[in-house]
């Protein structure tokens, strides 16, 4: 399986894994899996940290960035791919996810209830 975390899922792995849904948790812990982190998860998390919005650890990108995860950057052809997807959901950084997702032949691991409202797989429950 080819997985996307969203920015909470990246967040829920590193601060407290146990918080994650159990099949997503189990589908990040299997090494078999490629799991991706997208860029655009790195500006949020580093937005709302910034923001004193969220509470994340001292080391938190280091742990991202030294986990075997793939980091994926974001690219012109995401940029315009998210631009152009149906207004149902307002989040910058989520419609990237989605595009990057859909463009990159991802499952897109979070809780939104919105991805379902797009043509991508994604993977909570």
């Amino acid at each position: 399986m080819q997985l996307l975390l969203d920015t909470q899922a990246a967040y829920l792995w590193t601060v407290n894994s146990s918080a994650l849904p159990e099949s997503a948790r189990t589908a990040i812990e299997d090494v078999r899996n490629r799991v991706t982190l997208s860029a655009a998860s790195f500006w949020e998390i580093s937005i709302k940290r910034a923001k004193g919005k969220l509470d994340w650890p001292e080391d938190g990108f280091e742990q991202l960035l030294q986990s075997r995860f793939i980091k994926l950057a974001v690219t012109p052809q995401h940029g315009v791919a998210a631009g152009a997807l149906p207004s149902h959901h307002a989040d910058p950084f989520d419609r990237v996810l989605i595009a990057q997702a859909q463009i990159e032949g991802l499952t897109l691991v979070g809780a939104d209830p919105a991805f379902g409202l797009y043509e991508v797989d994604t993977l909570w429950d």
